[in-house]
């Protein structure tokens, strides 16, 4: 299992710190599990593939670009820092 963990700071809250955590076995593509922490307080989740198609789809995007997205905003780290923006709520 593929692992990665990076420091966000919201845009909805820059001044605040949060780690988020990405796993995955062959690729984010086959579906993932995310953990968000603040330090105090964690929440999971879990993305499977039909999901990540259906939001493709509801993108009118390509699925595999749609993917190559993701990878870049949740794993990609420092490479992507500045371009993607988190909201929390």
């Amino acid at each position: 299992m593929e692992k990665t963990l990076n420091r966000i700071h919201p845009v909805s809250n820059p001044e605040e710190t949060y780690f988020l955590q990405v796993s995955w076995e062959k690729d984010l593509g086959t579906g993932f599990g995310i953990i968000l922490s603040d330090g105090q307080c964690a929440w999971t989740g879990k993305v499977s593939e039909a999901e990540i198609s259906r939001e493709a789809a509801d993108m009118e995007m390509n699925r595999e670009k749609y993917v190559e997205e993701l990878k870049n905003a949740l794993i990609a780290g420092e490479e992507s820092a500045g371009k993607y923006d988190f909201v929390i709520s």
